[in-house]
């Protein structure tokens, strides 16, 4: 049996299968993203909820996983050369879980990096932006009476929704004909957009059939509803 008790974050959030892939996130646009991708491959894994109400990302155990006090993080048991990895940030889990299973990235190398390429895209562009305008559409930055930030955001948003629906116009996924981790990472921000931030209006989306379309096929796969509820 594998044994990770010295990873501090387990006296907090105890491993019941330790033989397992740990999975500490919370239900968000970037925390679902481990978990729709160890959906999709198949891996065993066990959920720990890191509660923002109690303020568990900023707690010793957890950022003794993640010094930058954000999900999701992992702790794979059987990591490279049989010994437990340790992991944060939600585009490095991505790719690692994509080489670890084989799935959800091409195997050639032009192929693989055409994927990375878009994963990096949300990374850089759609996570950032998306956030910052749900911020300030939905939460405390709506009381803002200047609205400049607000519509800095939504100017960027929009713009990048548009480079989506350019490229879903041409391939059926985002980075080409395959469903691949370059979806998981943009599908759920897409979502977040949409259906949490509700700022779909104001970024025009009805001027993005593609964009919609594929988020609808994205939202029926078995995998992601059941990834967009992990941890419960």
């Amino acid at each position: 049996m594998s044994d990770l008790s010295f990873f501090p974050i387990t006296e907090k959030w105890p491993a019941q299968h330790p033989d397992r892939l740990q999975l500490y996130s919370m239900p968000t646009p970037n925390g679902v993203k481990a978990a729709i991708m160890l959906e999709e491959i198949g891996l065993p894994y066990e959920a720990h909820k890191v509660d923002f109400a109690s303020d568990d990302q900023n707690s010793p155990a957890f950022l003794s996983l993640n010094p930058n006090n954000k999900i999701p993080a992992i702790i794979d048991p059987n990591g490279p050369d049989g010994q437990p990895l340790a992991l944060f940030e939600s585009g490095a889990i991505l790719l690692y879980l994509a080489e670890k299973s084989g799935k959800l990235i091409p195997q050639d190398a032009a192929g693989r990096y055409h994927v990375i390429q878009w994963v990096m895209f949300q990374i850089g562009g759609i996570g950032p932006m998306f956030g910052q305008l749900g911020f300030f559409h939905k939460f405390a930055g709506k009381d803002y009476e200047d609205k400049r930030p607000r519509d800095r955001y939504a100017d960027e948003s929009r713009r990048l929704l548009r480079v989506l629906e350019h490229q879903l116009g041409r391939h059926a996924w985002v980075a080409g004909e395959d469903y691949s981790i370059a979806d998981i990472a943009v599908f759920p921000w897409l979502n977040g957009l949409m259906n949490f931030y509700q700022a779909g209006e104001l970024v025009g989306a009805a001027e993005c059939p593609h964009v919609t379309a594929a988020l609808e096929r994205f939202l029926t796969r078995p995998a992601v509803q059941t990834g967009l509820k992990v941890p419960a």
